[in-house]
């Protein structure tokens, strides 16, 4: 019974010590997160034809907006397929296409009016970088409140739909087994690099 009681008390000073577990994993809280915002323009156009000054505004809308990659462009409305080609003339200039359909926002479009809706989605990590904790000494084996980053960072700046980050994208059922070998086959007919060997260079221009 004594023995008993003393490897009692011997677990329960050890765990009393144990006050923080070790942690193993390679996960990270640090993701990134895609963000979503619709911006709405409405342009005068009766029968579907955009009112005279109706395009200036629209090119000063988008430059206001800094229309750019990541932006995906809609045109809504009664007369939406008359006016998408005009629409699509504007939003050439900063490289922009017009997709189709349209997202549901707020309000009912006039039945003289097109409707411009610009969805602007962006990748960012919240709360990085974090140095709350410091790197050293680290007894308990816990991992830095900085770990992963630089790793999710670089990825929300790469990514060049972050819709991507979401869900991925269905295939079309085309395939091109050229293109897909391409970078095989470059990379196989490419001479080594230092294959020559160094190479005398003058450096002053003479």
């Amino acid at each position: 019974m004594r023995s008993k009681l003393l490897l009692i008390a011997l677990c329960a000073t050890v765990a009393a010590c144990k006050t923080d577990t070790p942690e193993r994993g390679l996960a990270t809280v640090h993701v990134p997160v895609v963000t979503s915002q619709d911006f709405v323009f409405d342009a005068a156009a009766p029968g579907g034809s955009l009112a005279p000054g109706e395009a200036e505004r629209l090119d000063g809308w988008f430059q206001g907006l800094g229309l750019g990659y990541g932006d995906t462009l809609y045109v809504d409305g009664p007369f939406s397929d008359d006016a998408r080609a005009r629409v699509a003339q504007v939003a050439g200039r900063y490289g922009m296409m017009v997709q189709p359909g349209a997202p549901v926002v707020a309000g009912a479009v006039r039945p003289d009016a097109v409707r411009v809706i610009v969805s602007r989605r962006r990748a960012e990590v919240p709360g990085c970088p974090n140095w709350d904790t410091k790197a050293q000494p680290n007894f308990a084996n816990k991992q830095m409140s900085n770990f992963g980053c630089a790793v999710s960072s670089n990825l929300a700046a790469m990514i060049a739909d972050p819709v991507d980050l979401i869900h991925g994208r269905e295939g079309n059922g085309v395939q091109d087994a050229s293109t897909a070998a391409r970078a095989i086959q470059m990379y196989r007919s490419a001479p080594p690099t230092g294959a020559k060997g160094l190479q005398s260079v003058n450096t002053k221009g003479n």
